[in-house]
């Protein structure tokens, strides 16, 4: 199999994210994406479902406040699902015998980018009625 190879060097496979062995999905690629989106999700429902609970709430800054760190701190639980399939090696980077264990990450993943707001603003509001 003739691989194209552009100006820089590198194979039009390894540019796709495609491991050029197999010629499947390459996981690691797939798991960056969806941290990506997942992030991108996460960060505008928390800013949306809190701004919303934030209305009937108080009219402090320390809400606000709390929406920073809340977004700030889902970053590192996000780069420890990427990193689990960053260092994978090419060859289990196309095998297709981890879509189980990549299916089971990416459900987790999207769980907790779209749950967590909800949850955390369920929490606030149950402490503003408590407090």
């Amino acid at each position: 199999m003739a691989k194209a190879i552009d100006d820089t060097g590198r194979t039009a496979a390894a540019d796709s994210g495609v491991s050029a062995q197999a010629g499947g999905r390459d996981w690691r690629k797939s798991m960056s994406d969806n941290v990506a989106y997942a992030l991108l999700v996460y960060t505008g429902l928390q800013i949306f479902v809190t701004v919303g609970a934030l209305k009937e709430g108080t009219s402090t800054i320390l809400p606000y406040l709390a929406l920073v760190v809340l977004v700030a701190a889902i970053i590192p639980a996000c780069r420890a699902f990427e990193a689990r399939w960053k260092y994978r090696s090419d060859a289990d980077a196309a095998d297709p015998a981890l879509a189980g264990e990549f299916r089971r990450d990416q459900l987790f993943l999207w769980v907790l980018a779209i749950g967590l707001p909800f949850l955390l603003t369920g929490l606030f509001k149950a402490f503003l009625a408590v407090g």
